[in-house]
């Protein structure tokens, strides 16, 4: 495996056009980022910063283990390399083994489903031979997944520490018509500059994916207090180093916060479902009732789009003097998603209103059509495109109503 000072390299995939989102939060705890892009921040970390970034990183969807980095221009190279890797030391003897991704930019090693064959092919006689088998066990059970990324010749070989993808938080069971990536949502909070000392309204709010990240940020409780890893399978776990990590991150969850969040939608189904959402997220933490405050839940509404407003009383007098009054996060329903693009595009022209209610507010909003600022009115002053499954989309900064 791939070892530094720190211990080990590391590898965070996020949705292309989340990086810095994604980089800035391991620097926030503490690992050193050692390159980024193209849905990838590579960083270092040791056993314990492993943990933490499973449990912490808000807006990564996997982190993945690098276990060799290596040239290759042909497959008996590809195969060398990968047979090379101690799997022995990582993958216990009971384990099944499955190339679960292949991606090849820019290099001679082109087939991907041949690239697959090698790399498995290699692991799996390296696997057998140091544990002793005639075969490797099935996949249908516990199984380490490899992800192979060659770019320029260069492979890099990764173990996927992760399990279900982070964005599977736990909290969400129903999560209404096409909602929102949880990590999506993160990283749009993460790069729209809110803070929780600044309000935020969510007028789309849908089953609530923003607004409980929000509120998950604003108590700083890491989004994965709640769940178990691939890693926990793996030789090199370490159950006192993950108990240590999960409890001191337990420590820093603050419920007591005044916090102003709050959200509203035109279907009370799926409305309901915020608060809903929201309760799930906070019993995640593992803390008990004894630990926390009442219910700080956010307000939510059913009203249409021209009925949204700030249930916030005087929060113009309240704002901070160095900032904007609020922040609206907001994820209007997409044409391509709900099948109606006609029908999204005269709503982006209704959001225009919302500068009425919203006045010196801040908008961040991602949707899948690139020519939202034509319907909405008025140019952004910043727009990037984020694209974490098969329909890309954009997100687009307002620095005020």
């Amino acid at each position: 495996m791939e070892e530094t000072d720190a211990g080990y390299t590391a590898v965070a995939l996020c949705a292309v056009g989340a990086e810095k989102a994604v980089s800035n939060e391991v620097k926030k705890l503490g690992l050193a980022v050692t390159d980024s892009g193209f849905g990838r921040v590579r960083f270092r970390v040791d056993t314990a910063g492993l943990y933490r970034s499973l449990m912490a990183l808000r807006a990564a969807d996997r982190v993945l283990l690098e276990t060799a980095s290596f040239s290759a221009a042909d497959f008996d190279a590809l195969f060398e390399g990968t047979e090379a890797v101690a799997w022995e030391q990582m993958i216990p003897a009971q384990m099944g083994l499955k190339v679960a991704k292949v991606r090849s930019n820019r290099s001679r090693l082109k087939a991907e489903t041949s690239i697959q064959s090698v790399v498995h092919k290699a692991a799996a006689q390296r696997l057998c031979r140091a544990h002793g088998l005639a075969r490797l066990p099935d996949t249908s059970g516990t199984t380490a997944e490899i992800r192979v990324y060659v770019e320029k010749d260069m492979v890099s070989l990764l173990l996927d520490l992760s399990g279900e993808p982070l964005f599977k938080r736990g909290y969400r069971k129903e999560g209404g018509i096409a909602p929102l990536r949880e990590t999506t949502a993160a990283a749009m909070l993460l790069l729209s500059g809110w803070k929780r000392k600044y309000p935020l309204y969510d007028p789309f709010c849908g089953s609530g994916t923003i607004l409980t990240e929000a509120f998950m940020y604003a108590w700083d409780m890491a989004p994965g207090l709640g769940r178990n890893f691939a890693l926990n399978d793996l030789l090199i776990a370490d159950n006192k180093i993950e108990e240590t990590v999960r409890n001191e991150l337990r420590g820093k969850v603050n419920f007591e916060r005044t916090i102003r969040i709050a959200g509203s939608d035109e279907d009370a189904s799926v409305a309901a479902l915020a608060i809903v959402n929201l309760k799930r997220a906070r019993d995640l933490s593992g803390l008990t009732a004894q630990n926390r405050q009442e219910e700080p839940y956010p307000l939510v509404r059913t009203l249409p789009l021209r009925g949204a407003q700030p249930p916030f009383a005087a929060a113009a007098e309240n704002a901070p003097a160095d900032g904007p009054c609020g922040f609206i996060v907001t994820n209007p329903p997409y044409g391509k998603r709900l099948g109606d693009q006609a029908a999204s595009e005269r709503l982006y022209g209704e959001m225009g209103t919302l500068g009425r209610h919203f006045s010196q507010w801040k908008l961040a909003l991602i949707t899948d059509h690139p020519g939202f600022e034509s319907f909405f009115g008025r140019k952004a002053h910043s727009c990037r495109e984020i694209q974490g499954g098969p329909i890309p989309a954009y997100f687009f900064q307002y620095e005020g109503l």
